[in-house]
């Protein structure tokens, strides 16, 4: 996952805002308050990424009463944005349609109706909504979650689609004790990555696939710092008695697949008579093949997760709660993942 850092400059014109002070901060005295033009990673149509995007300026827009203006800080490009631009996502924007699903920033301006918010705080859009990618954003108030200003901004940028995915794939299946195990394909995504350090917080242990691939034995090892109990290469698994790998573990209730293919078929190889597998991606765009006998004689459930369809239903101020959570655990440096910075992007953005 890559990050891109918003660096922006608020210059002002006369006339440009009419405000006044209020207790909160600064609010719309009239509908004559707007937002600072702003730069944009805009698609006019689908396709690769990198050939139908590009930076634009945008002139500033109206602040309505129960507006919020807010500068971007920083906000990551997840695959499923590129899902989105490409235009093989389940769910897009209109287009022409900004980038950018997720991200924080810090407020700016309020409308003269906003209650909760105030200039100088920072804040993430929850649900995630589309057109992070740029500078400024107007939305209204109820778009916006406020956060402590004490979160490091990578965490914050990042912290509700992949580590909330984890958490909720960890609470809303199966009743997990701790003594418990997992197992899951994709360790090494940041998805998988926050599943080990949370199952580990709760004393469930976990093993890890991952690809075969130069640099897989650093990939185990930085799996093993995060709490790993056992990692595999998919080609260590090609043996018959598959449990026979494991030495002192239980058979896992959970599994998660992120990948299809063969690889979900070794994530339901490990599961327990009974036990459930969650699906949540499909990287090798493969499908995911179940023996008859799985069913029958060991009674897997197959599941599937979309964070988008949870977050638009009555959940909302419960994922909040736990992206609060998160961002403690990440504060206390109890929950670690790296972002890679993309500078060619980020000097898209830079003011001259």
């Amino acid at each position: 996952m890559a990050l891109i850092m918003m660096r922006s400059v608020a210059t002002t014109r006369r006339g440009f805002f009419k405000l006044k002070r209020s207790s909160s901060g600064i609010r719309a005295f009239s509908s004559l308050l707007t937002s600072p033009p702003s730069k944009a990673v805009v698609y006019e149509r689908h396709g690769p990424a990198d050939a139908v995007t590009r930076v634009i300026e945008m002139e500033g827009v109206e602040v309505k009463e129960k507006d919020v203006c807010v500068k971007m800080m920083a906000a990551p490009i997840n695959p499923s944005d590129i899902n989105r631009i490409e235009g093989v996502y389940p769910v897009r924007p209109p287009l022409p349609a900004i980038g950018g699903y997720e991200g924080v920033g810090e407020v700016l301006s309020v409308g003269s109706a906003v209650k909760h918010l105030s200039p100088g705080d920072w804040v993430i859009p929850s649900p995630p909504s589309s057109g992070t990618w740029q500078t400024y954003i107007v939305k209204e108030e109820s778009v916006w979650h406020k956060i402590s200003k004490d979160s490091p901004i990578e965490y914050a940028a990042t912290i509700t689609v992949n580590p909330l995915t984890a958490l909720r794939m960890l609470q809303d299946f199966v009743t997990l004790n701790s003594g418990d195990c997992i197992v899951q394909n994709g360790a090494t995504s940041i998805v998988g990555q926050c599943i080990i350090q949370l199952a580990r917080h709760r004393g469930i242990h976990s093993i890890n696939i991952i690809r075969d691939r130069v640099g897989s034995d650093e990939a185990k090892e930085m799996l093993k710092r995060l709490g790993a109990d056992e990692v595999f290469t998919e080609s260590q698994l090609e043996v018959k008695n598959i449990k026979g790998l494991l030495t002192n573990l239980p058979e896992p209730a959970l599994g998660f697949n992120c990948v299809g293919g063969n690889s979900a078929s070794l994530v339901l190889k490990f599961l327990r008579h009974g036990g459930t597998m969650v699906t949540y991606g499909g990287m090798s765009k493969k499908p995911i093949t179940v023996s008859t006998s799985s069913f029958i004689f060991k009674d897997l459930s197959l599941r599937g997760f979309w964070l988008q369809k949870l977050m638009n239903s009555d959940k909302v101020n419960e994922c909040r709660n736990l992206i609060d959570h998160l961002l403690c655990l990440a504060r206390e440096g109890k929950l670690k993942y790296e972002c890679v910075f993309v500078v060619r992007i980020l000097s898209l953005f830079q003011s001259p």
